[in-house]
């Protein structure tokens, strides 16, 4: 019968076991493509959009060289500007819903007010 040490290489005495080293890849970074040419295509205030699908292509183009923190740097830079033009173009169609509303109801109040 082996003992616990027999049967496996070993160095000089008192010297560590082998050990085997599994290198597991991270989980490459999303360059967030799709989201960009939306934001591109229906909300391009001040060019965000565009900008947005630039650094997306450059997050892809990285990540297709291997270069993982590259990759990460213009993904997470094309998310934020992602995020503002998605966030501007919802406060302009806020802005836009309020005045179509308000606007045509102070009319009414006004036309009412000198003519009723």
């Amino acid at each position: 019968m082996l003992g616990p040490s027999e049967g496996f290489p070993r160095g000089p005495p008192g010297a560590p076991y082998p050990s085997t080293v599994v290198d597991i890849p991270a989980e490459p970074p999303k360059d967030h493509f799709i989201w960009s040419i939306i934001c591109f295509s229906y909300s391009n205030i001040f060019c965000l959009g565009l900008a947005a699908l630039i650094y997306s292509v450059k997050a892809r183009d990285r990540k297709m060289m291997g270069d993982m923190n590259g990759a990460q740097h213009y993904a997470s830079t094309a998310r934020c500007l992602n995020i503002v033009s998605t966030v501007l173009l919802a406060v302009f169609f806020l802005i836009v819903l309020i005045t179509v509303i308000v606007v045509p109801v102070e009319i009414n109040k006004h036309h009412n007010h000198y003519y009723g």
